[in-house]
């Protein structure tokens, strides 16, 4: 059954919002698309997860949780819940209307399975609370249960880059690629098949090398990089790294690569450097797939950057178009995917699959809240 859902993400890159889009949807096609906006956190919010950041790489899954977790779970809670109460205020949108909220959380930290040990994850967001405040079912957890069934917990959103394949009629000489904080790629096969996995960092390490370097939150329009040079030799071996030519499935925490890359360089070098090795890597990433496409069709705050897109276009060889001339949301991609997977969670699809996390079937994920029942009078 087609209902209206609304995605919310939030990314590693912690640029202070959150995502909010609507789509209606039945779990396997995308019906129609819905209002979507950029909402601010509240000012506190910021600094707080990103010194949970810091805390959970020093933690590294070991040892009982830090105490930050609790708090800065809660408080990115109620600050998406009050985000999701006024977007659908302000769309003069009745609660009941909406029949799930896909509620991704927060990304704090993320472990790759090896062959010596499962994957861990962790996403802080308390699903319970956010249904209890908006009287909305809401669908959370969404890789934990793929992580301890030896997946990667990640990426997860290969499912809906298929389906906006499929609604641009695109075929096999097409992939979906997003620039958030990490890179992940998809590509369909003819019957239908995904494969899928990060290719690397995106705008992670660009975005801590500005702010360590002039504290600014982005190079933004690729300026800083576009007056740099690269050093062709370094690149080579940054992409000599075995991440880069490891079979897939495979993925990423924003901490694996990370703004260091660029040390002893300049600021407008170290960008250009940081900028070109993830092109590089998008390029090392597609001669993995079973068919290289000649064309990437490309969401997230990444496409915005056009010295990386031109970048991308050069390093990987491939046609590069923004999501949005397509006529889909490039900025509500991951969104909006959070919308359908918490439709397919509801509808007992799966969510993960061989050929894009690693799990051994084709498995069902996330866990679902329901708000309290009303009391009787």
């Amino acid at each position: 059954m087609s209902i209206w859902a609304i995605g919310l993400m939030t990314g590693t890159v912690l640029d202070g919002n959150v995502d909010i889009a609507m789509l209606q949807t039945d779990g396997e096609r995308i019906d129609d698309f819905g209002p979507r906006m950029l909402a601010p956190y509240p000012r506190d919010i910021r600094p707080l997860l990103k010194e949970t950041l810091a805390t959970a790489a020093a933690w590294g899954f070991e040892g009982p949780e830090p105490a930050i977790f609790a708090e800065a779970e809660r408080a990115l809670t109620i600050a998406q819940s009050d985000a999701v109460a006024a977007f659908l205020e302000d769309e003069g949108i009745p609660a009941e209307d909406i029949g799930a909220i896909g509620f991704h959380g927060q990304t704090v930290l993320h472990r790759a399975r090896t062959p010596a040990r499962l994957g861990a994850t962790r996403q802080l967001g308390d699903g319970a609370l956010m249904s209890e405040r908006l009287g909305i079912p809401v669908v959370f957890d969404f890789r934990s249960r793929d992580v301890a069934a030896g997946g990667q917990g990640a990426p997860l959103a290969s499912l809906y880059h298929r389906a906006l394949l499929r609604r641009i009629g695109a075929g096999v000489d097409t992939a979906f690629l997003n620039l958030g904080g990490v890179a992940n790629v998809t590509w369909v096969s003819a019957d239908g098949t995904m494969q899928a996995f990060d290719t690397g960092p995106a705008n992670a390490p660009l975005n801590d090398w500005m702010g360590q370097k002039v504290r600014a939150e982005m190079d933004r329009d690729g300026i800083t990089a576009a007056r740099g040079h690269v050093d062709e030799a370094r690149l080579a071996k940054l992409l000599d790294h075995p991440y880069c030519g490891a079979p897939y499935p495979k993925s990423l925490d924003r901490n694996d690569f990370t703004a260091k890359m660029a040390e002893g360089l300049s600021t407008e070098d170290g960008a250009a450097l940081l900028t070109a090795f993830t092109a590089g890597a998008v390029g090392r990433a597609l001669d993995l797939l079973p068919q290289r496409p000649k064309r990437l069709v490309v969401s997230g705050g990444g496409r915005r950057n056009p010295v990386l897109m031109r970048e991308i276009a050069a390093r990987a060889g491939v046609e590069v178009v923004d999501a949005d001339a397509c006529g889909l949301h490039g900025d509500a991609v991951e969104a909006e995917c959070f919308a359908f997977l918490a439709v397919r969670v509801l509808e007992g699809l799966p969510i993960s699959f061989p050929t894009t996390t690693g799990v051994p079937a084709p498995m069902t994920g996330g866990r679902v809240a329901l708000p309290p029942a009303p009391r009787a009078r």
